[in-house]
């Protein structure tokens, strides 16, 4: 007869080859899954939302990984339940990871039997539903570990678009996770002026065609049009009709719409847009960061040395406003008020006292780095102050966190080397040396 050890031993091998988040490797800080809390609370729960079983999955584990047991028991249930509704169906092998998940809770609580029962009920499903490849997991299994790293880790972004590939290799009639795939490999190249290449273009095209209601990939298919300079803002403005229908969320394609309006249509109309949405929606807090956002390109962005001061006294109010709604969140948004107030030059003093707070603050490494490099650009453009600019440039690139600040901070060094007119230039060279 097995021994009490030796069954909890067995159980924690069964567990430990489940595939569900608690066997993905995702591990971040506590300020790192705080602010992916903050994130994951914007996607909307609407009704008919594919991806609602994985959002409820995700933001369970996540809880679960702050202490709050009771909260990711309830999301986990809440995952079954939009597994359920969206697939018409009381069971199938979407439910393989939600019921791993509900194994690895019951198993951390110490109720040994119900994780035990939902280990049983797993080996079921799979039995029931196997894989139609052999070898390889359920594509289930792989659509939502894709979707999962791409949501969670921007360094996992390739390894998601690979079991993205592999599901819909096996199961290609899964409209979304086409549309969820294609949006993955876009993402990488959201900051390209000059948009994407053609085979992707038509990846998107074709995904934008098989999925009509997503509007969110509407909007990045105008976008990278745009980019090939098409005349698009005819049809922005049609889109933007649609969009303001739409519940709101972070994939109801309002922030990427604004982007286009600040870049093809005017920033004018991108700030009347957020503001009518806003309108309609005055306490959704996702719309609040998007307006600060749309103030902050008009301000800080445009060349213009004498922004209206109502629309920096707008500007302003809105960074509090989502510094407190976004407290876990707030790095960047802090920044953004710092360099909003260096643009009124008798607000200058705030903006360097802001900046002295978050350089004393306790930030990790990747944070430190954005912010050092921000700095930099703001001792160089608000204070003239090259010397430290250049000083702090040199802190970011230090930092071998790779990063677009990174990257930003040690081109500008290699810039102000080549330039040769810096009296640190040789300081400069020795430091790019030893990087």
């Amino acid at each position: 007869m097995m021994s009490a050890a030796q069954s909890q031993t067995t159980l924690e091998s069964k567990l430990e080859a489940l595939q569900c988040h608690f066997t993905w490797d995702l591990d971040p800080s506590k300020s790192i899954l705080l602010r992916r809390k903050e994130k994951f609370e914007d996607i909307g729960t609407e009704e008919g939302n594919s991806w609602l079983g994985h959002i409820y999955n995700l933001r369970g584990f996540i809880q679960y990984k702050l202490g709050f047991t009771e909260d990711a028991q309830s999301f986990f249930n809440k995952a079954a339940e939009a597994f359920s509704k969206i697939r018409n169906a009381d069971e199938g092998p979407w439910l393989v990871v939600n019921y791993g998940n509900l194994a690895w809770l019951h198993h951390h609580l110490g109720d040994q039997a119900e994780s035990q029962a939902y280990l049983s009920k797993v080996n079921a499903l799979m039995n029931k539903y196997p894989s139609p490849s052999q070898d390889q997991l359920h594509p289930e299994i792989y659509a939502e570990k894709g979707w999962t790293l791409m949501k969670f880790s921007r360094e996992q972004k390739k390894e998601a678009a690979d079991y993205f590939q592999r599901a819909i290799r096996m199961q290609p009639d899964m409209v979304e996770w086409n549309t969820s795939y294609v949006l993955g490999l876009v993402n990488e190249f959201k900051h390209s002026k000059t948009g994407l290449e053609a085979d992707l273009l038509k990846k998107m095209r074709i995904a934008k065609e098989q999925d009509p209601e997503n509007l969110y990939i509407a909007v990045y298919y105008l976008e990278q049009r745009a980019k090939k300079r098409e005349r698009i803002k005819d049809e922005a403005r049609a889109l933007a009709t649609k969009v303001l229908r739409n519940p709101v969320g972070s994939y109801s394609g309002i922030k990427p719409l604004i982007r286009v309006y600040r870049n093809y249509v005017s920033f004018d109309e991108a700030v009347d847009l957020i503001e009518q949405a806003l309108e309609k929606h005055p306490d959704e807090r996702y719309l609040k960061r998007c307006a600060a956002l749309c103030y902050k390109w008009k301000i800080i962005n445009v060349r213009d040395s004498r922004p209206n001061p109502s629309m920096i006294d707008r500007a302003i109010s809105l960074h509090k406003e989502v510094i407190a709604l976004y407290p876990h969140s707030f790095l960047m948004k802090k920044i953004e008020l710092a360099n909003i107030y260096a643009k009124s030059k008798k607000s200058m003093a705030k903006a360097e006292q802001i900046y002295q707070e978050l350089l004393e603050s306790d930030l990790e490494p990747a944070d430190k780095q954005m912010l050092y490099n921000n700095y930099a650009n703001y001792l160089f453009l608000h204070c003239r102050d090259y010397q430290r600019s250049i000083q702090y440039n040199m802190k970011a690139a230090a930092i071998p966190q790779q990063s677009s600040f990174r990257r930003y901070s040690i081109d500008t060094l290699k810039k102000i080397r080549d330039r040769g007119r810096s009296p640190m230039c040789r300081e400069i060279e020795e430091f790019l040396e030893n990087l």
